[in-house]
């Protein structure tokens, strides 16, 4: 069994390898769309479960969620750079 560093690394080859395939921006947009698009449904479905709220309240609720999601890893990333390194 792979350990999660051998994961996270074959992970990336993989990754890097897709993507030095497709070439153009416009490509890379198109490719990613529909994870775009089905992010975008999600974020709404978090903020707005029962579906009444009109679509420009919806937008800034999302918005706001999406701000809040970026803070919170910021501040783990922030607090992760500034713990004592772990000894092995």
């Amino acid at each position: 069994m792979a350990s999660p560093a051998q994961r996270q690394l074959a992970a990336s080859i993989g990754s890097l390898t897709r993507w030095s395939r497709i070439t153009s921006a416009e490509a890379r947009k198109a490719t990613l769309a529909p994870a775009r698009i089905a992010r975008l449904r999600q974020w709404e479905r978090q903020a707005d479960p029962q579906g009444v709220l009109p679509p420009d309240e919806l937008a800034a609720a999302v918005q706001r969620l999406k701000t809040a999601h970026y803070r919170r890893m910021a501040l783990a990333s922030a607090k992760k750079r500034a713990a004592p390194p772990s000894s092995k």
